[in-house]
């Protein structure tokens, strides 16, 4: 990244380098900027990452959303009249999209956790995706988004984990085996496939969703195992009576609003164990690929031991949540 890419990737939204405040980003830079007083998010992605096919299949994801009434960071048009913007490098590029940031604010730890109303609006807007998700055909097939076992840190989890930690391997494979016996009628579909607390905005009791870089192909029970994973892991095995309970009170009221738009059955309440130890393996495999290892502080190190016990045991991070 250097200033003559991030210029071009501006001017072609209509907005100036000057303009641009970085703001993050795990696997893509994300810059905002105000245009005609209303405030946008700029995002820059690599090739390597996603592809321009690949984004303009998330975009087009996410106009269906829009266009069927659920609340979504929408995407905006170039200068040229398109949504995907290219920059090209020597052998490779940068793919451009621009974005309406969402009204409202993050609700960070701990305010989002046993936040009854939160939880039922996220079921809510959970329920509509994938109730329109059933009825969703991308507009060509080099559009589609990948499936659930292309996800980069699941194929490279022998790159990132260690070679002595061969339980944990063993213990994955077992895994995406017994994922693959799961039947797909009626419960599997695009989803956004990382819904969590920094990927959604708040605001007067109406919650707007972003971020769907992550969008691909997999059970709908995935898209809810996240949710309830990023609301319980936050507890150390210090308390697993407190996760338990968390999980349990999250899913209560989860279900209330999901269960509006579109039935969950007991089948799939079971299979969430399943994803959530899938989430747990993204995380782990995550922390080794970007963490400096002698910087830990202590609650880092701690949850790593306890999440390597818990991936080499088969279990999950919260288990007696029905």
């Amino acid at each position: 990244m250097n200033e003559q890419i991030l210029e071009k990737a501006a001017k072609s939204f209509g907005t100036e380098l000057s303009d641009l405040k970085y703001v993050g980003g795990f696997q893509n830079f994300v810059y905002e900027y105000t245009k005609l007083g209303n405030p946008y998010i700029l995002r820059i992605t690599y090739s390597s990452h996603r592809s321009a096919d690949q984004v303009n299949g998330e975009l087009e994801w996410v106009l269906y959303l829009d266009q069927h009434g659920v609340s979504v960071s929408k995407p905006i048009l170039s200068c040229s009249g398109s949504y995907v913007e290219i920059v090209n490098l020597e052998g490779s590029y940068f793919v451009i999209a621009s974005f309406e940031k969402a009204p409202g604010s993050k609700i960070f730890y701990p305010e989002c956790m046993n936040n009854d109303t939160l939880s039922e609006m996220c079921g809510e807007i959970t329920g509509r995706i994938h109730e329109l998700s059933r009825r969703y055909v991308p507009s060509r097939q080099k559009f589609k988004r990948h499936e659930w076992t292309e996800n980069s840190y699941l194929k490279n989890i022998k790159r990132f984990i260690p070679s002595d930690q061969e339980r944990v391997i063993e213990q994955y494979e077992q895994l995406v085996s017994e994922i693959h016996l799961l039947k797909k009628e009626h419960t599997y579909g695009l989803i956004h496939g990382d819904i969590n607390v920094g990927n959604f905005h708040v605001d007067d009791q109406k919650l707007t969703l972003f971020d769907f870089d992550e969008c691909q192909y997999s059970w709908y029970e995935e898209d809810i195992a996240v949710q309830l994973f990023y609301i319980v892991y936050v507890v150390l095995n210090d308390s697993i009576p407190e996760r338990e309970e968390q999980a349990r009170r999250f899913l209560e009221y989860f279900l209330k609003g999901y269960q509006r738009h579109t039935v969950m059955s007991e089948v799939s309440l079971c299979n969430l164990s399943l994803f959530l130890r899938l989430r747990e393996f993204i995380v782990y495999i995550g922390m080794h690929r970007s963490f400096d290892f002698s910087q830990l502080n202590d609650w880092t190190s701690t949850y790593l031991k306890e999440s390597r016990d818990r991936l080499e045991q088969g279990v999950s991070i919260v288990e007696d949540f029905l």
